[in-house]
């Protein structure tokens, strides 16, 4: 009977700890953000990716709630075409010499069984801020057998307007400034 109460504060702390919320790393091996953006009005639609990315995600489940801290290198553009890649981080369009990282900050929200179906946040590109929302099109998590550690992964996507954010390069060419961003992420339980 003595061990009655230390036993059972043990399971209290213990299922307080299992519901708290959980901290995911990005794993940047898998993890793809990529956007599409129109060349010449139409004429074609170009594809390219950043291969840097790092952040954080806070999710509870039981609470319906978390956070999206994520940062991406601006350097890190890559079109498959390495003299469009040098001219993406040039002052004319990314100029990522001043504007190194561009980030985005959100919510997790609008959940359904258990899982976010948005994320309301706001995202800086090229020095300027402004809200983006994210439609998370799939999202889970699992143990992932392979590293034995539980991890959560999406794929989320969205639309803006590039010249919002001062990157109207080819504006004056007829290139249209909607881009297309679809972002594949996993992450990692921290330990």
């Amino acid at each position: 009977m003595k061990y009655a109460l230390p036993v059972a504060m043990l399971a209290l702390i213990t299922g307080s700890a299992i519901a708290a919320p959980a901290t995911y790393n990005v794993d940047p091996a898998h993890t793809y953000p990529s956007f599409a953006a129109d060349h010449m009005g139409g004429l074609s639609v170009w594809r390219g990716k950043f291969d840097k990315s790092s952040g954080t995600i806070v999710f509870d489940k039981d609470k319906a709630s978390g956070t999206v801290d994520i940062t991406i290198d601006a350097a890190s553009i890559d079109f498959g075409l390495a003299k469009l890649n040098e001219h993406a981080r040039s002052p004319e369009i990314f100029d990522v010499a001043q504007f190194p990282t561009a980030t985005f900050k959100g919510t997790l929200t609008n959940f359904k069984d258990g899982a976010p179906t948005e994320v309301d946040g706001q995202f800086t590109l090229h020095g300027v801020t402004k809200p983006l929302k994210l439609t998370i099109n799939q999202f889970k998590c699992m143990l992932n057998p392979m590293i034995k550690k539980e991890v959560c992964g999406a794929d989320a996507s969205a639309t803006f307007n590039r010249s919002d954010f001062g990157v109207s390069y080819g504006d004056k060419y007829g290139f249209k400034q909607d881009v297309k961003l679809q972002i594949q992420i996993e992450a990692i339980r921290a330990s």
